[in-house]
């Protein structure tokens, strides 16, 4: 139940929404809506690339084979990149279900569950690109303090089909960040809501 332009909290308050703030839940649904979309694709992109990313290499007799793999840091962003796709989607599917529903988050359990996870998946996000992209400088450079040889002058086809792999993850993260910007939002304005029932309201079900 529910008063016209008042939203109920269940366990909570009563939190009165104007036209102003209605026009503000539209447009955050739909930036968030976009947004998981887009982790949800790039994620994917990003997985897809580096796991088919390989590369064969003859030296003298031996062959030499490339793969995601033989590098934990890729392995990490591969299973980072899998989890946060498949949370960006099952979230994407929570915000289409609200949008035709036409219904606003309320519920402060809920607004701290989704931000908590949002908050999560951002963080798993920019660490394991920070890992890959490490790795991926001593693979370009080399270090000659600890005698490690420039991988990519020999890989180069692996090193940069994986350095498209690692774009594609690095803007799902950022999509990510932006995603738990709003989800924080949605969260803490709840804090700062009016609780007081306009007058002459009619209830509605």
């Amino acid at each position: 139940m529910s008063y016209l332009g008042v939203g109920i909290s269940p366990g909570n308050i009563a939190v009165y929404h104007g036209g102003k703030m209605k026009l503000i839940d539209r447009r955050l649904r739909l930036t968030e809506l976009l947004l998981r979309c887009s982790v949800t694709a790039l994620a994917f992109l990003a997985l897809i690339i580096i796991v088919t990313d390989t590369q064969v290499k003859q030296i003298f007799t031996i062959e030499k084979r490339a793969k995601y793999t033989n590098m934990k840091s890729l392995v990490f962003l591969v299973v980072a990149n899998g989890i946060a796709a498949v949370y960006s989607l099952l979230q994407l599917l929570r915000c289409v279900m609200g949008s035709m529903k036409g219904s606003v988050l309320f519920s402060k359990p809920l607004a701290w569950a989704i931000f908590s996870g949002d908050q999560a998946m951002a963080y798993m996000s920019v660490a394991a690109i920070a890992a890959a992209s490490e790795s991926g400088v001593i693979g370009i450079r080399g270090e000659e303090e600890l005698q490690w040889m420039k991988v990519c002058n020999m890989f180069g086809k692996f090193c940069n089909r994986g350095a498209g792999g690692v774009a594609s993850a690095m803007l799902a993260s950022i999509a990510m960040v932006f995603v738990s910007c709003i989800s924080a939002f949605s969260l803490f304005r709840l804090y700062g809501a009016t609780t007081q029932r306009p007058p002459n309201l009619a209830m509605v079900k």
